[in-house]
């Protein structure tokens, strides 16, 4: 049975407000900010990054606590990174994601923060559960699939919520709404260019909603295999079939069991690809490759941007993810 943790629809609709107001607070303290006048914001890892760098512009300084390369799930937090978040004017985290980040937040007592996962609402994927609304199944003549998603044995956020809500890009503008109007209320006489840059923001994320929904409605296929199970909400979005090898943590070795269930699930689905990321090791999907003759690619969960990612920013890697997923799944 599906498990979904619902925020109330009062408490989303006035998740920003609530957040915001104590932001007020920082204008008048002389200790916080940047030295060059610039409203000081401490990203928790690249999708709170991008958000700040985006709506911020040239009025933001924007410092990230997890840096490039590094696995957001296993970071840990240092004691000038701790003392750097209470002299932030702005903190914007994910609470759920990142353990270390949220004990540091707390620890650090600081008023001004936006936890982005009250600025949409949150749902469990995985644990077997059919996770789709009803509409995205029956677009895609696969009602009972749709969005389902395997193997994820760990527990996201408060009451399973799953964290990864900066892949569905629909999701993402909810929470790029909420940041613009954080940092407005922080930086009252630059409302009107944190409003602009918002608005632009969320033009594009919503062209790339469309980019998806258009590039992914026609497949030969709706199942993908990932070693990285962070894919739920992209695939209860656009109508498909996640099946994680592992789980949530892209290092976990799978059971001898869930690989040979992945395999039954490969051949019955048509099932061509299986993808590994960027930030982990690519060892699982080559094995199961190995033994199933499928290929591997690459399927970003876009946690943090490298070198070798296949873009330079979110929409780069998202147009490539969307590529990548249309070669797999055979799009028409």
């Amino acid at each position: 049975m599906n498990v979904r943790r619902l925020i109330p629809a009062a408490a989303l609709a006035g998740a920003a407000a609530l957040a915001a107001p104590a932001l007020t607070a920082c204008s008048g303290t002389s200790s916080a900010g940047a030295a060059d006048g610039r409203l000081a914001v401490t990203a928790s890892f690249y999708p709170m990054q991008f958000l700040a760098e985006q709506i911020g512009g040239d009025r933001v300084q924007v410092t990230s606590l997890t840096k490039p390369g590094v696995e957001p799930h296993d970071l840990e937090i240092t004691p000038k990174q701790t003392a750097q978040l209470g002299e932030s004017d702005v903190v914007l985290y994910l609470k759920g994601l990142q353990p270390a980040v949220d004990e540091a937040v707390a620890q650090a007592g600081v008023k001004n923060t936006v936890d982005a996962a009250t600025l949409t609402k949150l749902d469990a994927h995985g644990a077997g559960g059919h996770d789709h609304e009803g509409a995205h199944g029956e677009e895609a003549g696969h009602s009972e699939e749709a969005g389902h998603s395997e193997g994820d044995g760990h527990s996201h956020g408060e009451a399973g919520g799953d964290p990864h809500v900066w892949l569905d890009p629909a999701k993402y503008a909810e929470i790029a709404k909420g940041v613009g109007a954080a940092l407005e209320k922080a930086d009252p006489g630059h409302a009107a260019d944190y409003r602009k840059n918002t608005d632009e923001l969320v033009g594009k994320l919503t062209a790339l909603d469309t980019e998806f929904k258009d590039g992914l409605k026609n497949t030969a296929t709706r199942t993908f295999i990932t070693t990285h199970a962070a894919f739920g909400y992209l695939a209860e979005r656009y109508g498909l079939d996640q099946e994680g090898i592992s789980g949530a943590d892209p290092e976990s070795e799978p059971s001898p069991a869930r690989m040979k269930e992945l395999q039954e699930r490969a051949r019955k689905e048509n099932v061509t690809t299986v993808f590994f990321e960027t930030l982990a090791s690519d060892k699982t999907a080559k094995s199961l490759a190995a033994d199933t003759g499928l290929k591997t690619d690459v399927l970003d969960p876009l946690e943090g941007i490298t070198g070798k990612s296949q873009g330079a920013d979110y929409f780069e890697v998202m147009r490539s993810n969307l590529k990548n997923l249309q070669k797999a799944l055979g799009a028409k």
